[in-house]
């Protein structure tokens, strides 16, 4: 009964928030489905100790799907991985509920750290496209990870990040709903500075215009 209640819940999982799939068998072919569920064997494995085995089963889950999820980490409900070709979650990585990852996400480690090596994802998170989330430290509740953006550090709850290395560029107080999850609409904190830049040259531009105006003025 335990499978088969996994299985039901991976299911409703993918059809909720992949508008191409049109029924259930269709899901027995997505790789966030088969991902999760080998998952979910090989990590129980692994919390009775038996690591080869469950390195045996994410290994081969790794060569039919394309998606490393090292058995040892914990990954809360409602977790879905979108096409998910190069995702790599590492073995001390701690992902809360309703987390939703995009292909070649990364939440791996810097190679220096001892014990937890891997970030933690709060709930309600979603990590876009090509995303690296590298280190030991906590993704908050309800934040968005940018396309591309490496997060190097801690990131409050509600907030935005985009950038290399990642920065917050934006902070609100809402949850952020499974439904409306939008990876192109997030602020470019590079085109604003570019903006700005250009207003005050022009303001420059306009002031030193009318220096030389009066200028010329004082010399008639």
């Amino acid at each position: 009964m335990g499978i088969i209640k996994t299985i039901n819940e991976e299911i409703a999982i993918i059809r909720e928030r992949d508008p191409a799939i049109h029924s259930n068998m269709e899901v027995l072919l997505y790789p966030s489905f088969k991902a999760m569920i080998y998952y979910r064997a090989a990590h129980k494995q692994y919390m009775k100790g038996h690591y080869f085995l469950a390195r045996l089963i994410s290994q081969k889950a790794v060569r039919k799907t394309g998606i490393e999820i090292h058995p040892g980490a914990q990954i809360g409900k409602g977790f879905f991985i979108d096409h998910g070709t190069g995702v790599v979650i590492g073995e001390t990585t701690i992902i809360g509920d309703n987390v939703t990852l995009y292909q070649g996400v990364t939440l791996g480690g810097t190679g220096k750290e001892q014990g937890k090596r891997h970030p933690t994802i709060g709930n309600n998170v979603m990590i876009s496209t090509g995303a690296k989330v590298l280190g030991s430290f906590t993704i908050g509740d309800n934040c968005k990870i940018g396309a591309g953006s490496v997060v190097l550090e801690e990131v409050p709850a509600n907030s935005t990040v985009v950038g290399v290395p990642g920065r917050v560029v934006k902070r609100f107080n809402e949850t952020l709903p499974q439904d409306e999850l939008d990876q192109i609409h997030l602020p470019d904190p590079v085109r604003e500075d570019i903006v700005n830049l250009q207003m005050a040259n022009t303001e420059l531009i306009n002031r030193v215009l009318e220096l030389e105006a009066a200028v010329k003025k004082m010399n008639k």
